[in-house]
C-alpha cells in the first residue's frame, strides 16, 4: 500500500509539472519565485488571506500566484478592478470551489457560492424581491429598532451606577446583530437580555463558531493528492461543523413547520402581518416544491447568519473604536443628531437627514473593509487582464484593503477623515466595501441601516470615553477571511442628562 501511495505522488508530481511548464509558456501576469509542483506553497501562512494581502502589498498591483495545482490572481488597483469586473465581468462571475464548500454550501446550491447561470439568477432574484427589498427593509425597521433599543437599555441601566461600568462592545455588538438576524429569520431573538450570564456566553460561543467564515481555502485544496492518500485531515472538521449547522437549521424549519400544522386559520391570517424568511421561503417552496428543496432554503438561511452577524458588528465596533479616538468627530456627529433629533430616540426614518454619520461609517469601511479581499471569482474562460494572459480556473482576489488606502485614489489615505465623503453620490470602483459587479453582496442595505441605526443611537445617548489615556489599539487580528481588531473593543459610558429620561422609560 506504501508503494502505491509513492506512485501516486510521483504520477501527480509528472502531471502537475507537464501542466506548469505549459501555463509557464503563456504570457502570465508577474510573479514571485516559485518551485516547481508547489509553486508559491513555501509562501503560504494562515489566514490564507492575510498571505495574500502581504504578497498583494509586497509586489505589484497584478500578481499571479501559483499554490500547489490552484491558480490565483490578485490586483490591487483601480484600473485593474474597473477592467475585470466591465470588460470580463461575465467571465469572472462564477466562484470557486473547495473542500470546505464541497461540504458546507450544500452542493453549492447557496447562492453567494453557486455557479453564475440559471439558478444563481432564480435565487438572486428571490434575495433582492423578497429579502432585501426597499418593502422588506421597511417592514423589518421595527425589529431593528427595538433590538436596538433593548441594547440601549441594557446599557443606561448599567452605567447608572456608582462604579463606572466597563462594557465589552465587541460582544455586546455581536449579540445585537445576531438577535436582528434570528428574529428576521425566525421570528424570535437568540439572546432575551444582554447579560454576561454564563447561559449567554455558552450560546454566544456556540453561534460564534457555528456560524464564522471561516477558512475558504486548505492545503488540501491546492495538494489534492494528500486528500486522495487520507493525508489530509480538516476535512473532518468541514464535515463536523456541517452537521452541526444543518441541525440548527433544520429545527428552525421543523419548528415552523409543526406551528403552521397547529395554527387555525384566522392564526394564519394573522402571523402573514409578520412575516419571517423562513415563511417567505416556506411559502415559495409550497408553490415549487421541485424547484425549492429543504437545502436551498437551509443555505439561504446559512447566508443570512454567516453574511449577516459578524460583518456588521465588526464594524461596529471599528466604527465606534475611531470615534473614540477622535472625540472631535464624535462630537460633530452627536451634535448633527441634535439637531435632527430631539425629544425622542433616533428612528430609521431619521438616518436620510444625517449625512455626516454616513460618512463615518463609510470612512470605516474604507480603512477597516471587514472583507479586505472581497469574495473569491473564478474566471470560467482564459482572458486578459491588464495586458496578461489569465488561464481558465484562475482564482480572483479583489485587494480592496489596498485600493481603499492608495495614495493615487486618496488624499491622506491612512488619515480617518470622514469628510472626504462629504458630497459624494457615486464612489465607482474606489469605494467597494460589499464588492463590485454583478455578484455585490445583496444585504448592503440591511446592514447600513442596522449600523447606522445602532451607531446613531449610541452617539446620541452616551457620553462615551476609552479606558485609560492611551488610544484605542488599531490591530486587526489574522484569523478567518474578515478583519477583526486583535483586541475587543472595552469602553466606559454614562448616559447624556438631557436623555436620562427618555432612556429610563425604555
Amino acid at each position: 500500500m506504501e508503494f502505491l501511495y509513492y506512485v501516486l505522488l510521483t504520477l501527480f508530481m509528472f502531471l502537475v509539472l507537464k501542466v506548469f511548464s505549459q501555463v509557464n509558456k503563456k504570457n502570465l501576469p508577474p510573479s514571485p519565485f516559485a518551485f516547481p509542483i508547489i509553486g508559491h506553497l513555501h509562501l503560504f501562512k494562515k489566514p490564507f488571506y492575510r498571505t495574500l494581502l502581504s504578497l498583494s502589498n509586497r509586489y505589484r498591483p497584478i500578481l499571479f500566484l501559483q499554490f500547489g495545482s490552484r491558480r490565483f490572481l490578485i490586483i490591487s488597483s483601480l484600473s485593474l478592478v474597473e477592467e475585470c469586473f466591465t470588460k470580463n465581468d461575465v467571465i469572472f462571475a462564477n466562484r470557486p470551489s473547495s473542500i470546505a464548500l464541497d461540504h458546507q454550501s450544500y452542493n453549492y446550491t447557496v447562492f453567494v457560492w453557486s455557479s453564475y447561470g440559471h439558478h444563481w439568477r432564480n435565487m438572486r432574484r428571490i434575495t433582492n424581491i423578497d429579502i432585501f427589498s426597499a418593502k422588506s427593509l421597511l417592514m423589518s425597521a421595527k425589529i431593528r429598532k427595538e433590538e436596538i433599543y433593548r441594547l440601549v437599555s441594557s446599557l443606561f441601566r448599567r452605567s447608572t451606577g456608582d462604579e463606572l461600568q466597563h462594557f465589552n462592545l465587541k460582544i455586546m455588538f455581536s449579540k445585537l446583530v445576531f438577535n436582528i438576524i434570528m428574529r428576521l429569520v425566525a421570528g424570535k431573538p437568540c439572546f432575551e437580555e444582554f447579560t454576561d450570564s454564563d447561559e449567554q456566553k455558552r450560546l454566544h460561543i456556540m453561534l460564534k463558531e457555528m456560524f464564522s467564515s471561516g477558512m475558504l481555502f486548505e492545503l488540501g485544496d491546492f495538494l489534492p493528492i494528500l486528500r486522495k492518500i487520507g493525508l489530509y485531515t480538516d476535512e473532518k472538521c468541514n464535515i463536523e461543523i456541517h452537521k452541526r449547522r444543518d441541525s440548527f437549521l433544520e429545527n428552525l424549519l421543523n419548528e415552523f413547520r409543526r406551528k403552521q400544522i397547529h395554527s387555525s386559520p384566522t392564526n394564519i391570517a394573522e402571523d402573514k402581518k409578520n412575516t419571517t424568511i423562513i415563511e417567505t421561503l416556506l411559502s415559495i417552496q409550497e408553490a415549487e416544491p421541485e424547484q425549492y428543496s429543504d437545502e436551498i432554503i437551509k443555505g439561504t438561511i446559512l447566508v443570512m447568519f454567516i453574511a449577516g452577524t459578524d460583518t456588521s458588528a465588526l464594524t461596529l465596533e471599528w466604527a465606534m473604536s475611531l470615534l473614540l479616538n477622535h472625540p472631535d468627530v464624535l462630537q460633530k456627529a452627536r451634535s448633527e443628531i441634535k439637531h435632527n433629533v430631539q425629544g425622542r430616540l433616533l428612528e430609521d426614518y431619521d438616518l436620510l437627514n444625517l449625512p455626516y454619520l454616513q460618512c463615518i461609517i463609510n470612512e470605516t469601511l474604507r480603512l477597516y473593509p471587514v472583507t479586505p479581499l472581497l469574495l473569491p471569482h473564478t474566471s470560467s474562460e482564459e482572458c486578459t487582464v491588464g495586458g496578461y494572459t489569465v488561464p481558465q480556473g484562475t482564482v480572483l482576489y479583489a485587494n480592496v484593503g489596498a485600493i481603499h488606502r492608495d495614495p493615487k485614489v486618496w488624499t491622506d489615505p491612512t488619515k480617518f477623515m470622514p469628510e472626504r465623503f462629504e458630497g459624494e453620490r457615486e464612489m465607482g470602483f474606489k469605494f467597494m466595501p460589499f464588492g463590485v459587479g454583478r455578484r455585490i453582496c445583496p444585504g448592503a442595505n440591511l446592514a447600513m441601516r442596522v449600523v447606522a441605526l445602532a451607531l446613531g443611537i449610541l452617539i446620541q445617548c452616551f457620553e462615551w470615553e476609552r479606558v485609560g489615556q492611551e488610544q484605542v489599539e488599531m490591530h486587526e487580528t489574522n484569523t478567518g477571511a474578515t478583519l477583526p481588531k486583535a483586541d475587543p473593543l472595552i469602553a466606559i459610558c454614562k448616559p447624556y442628562p438631557s436623555m436620562v429620561e427618555t432612556l429610563s422609560q425604555l
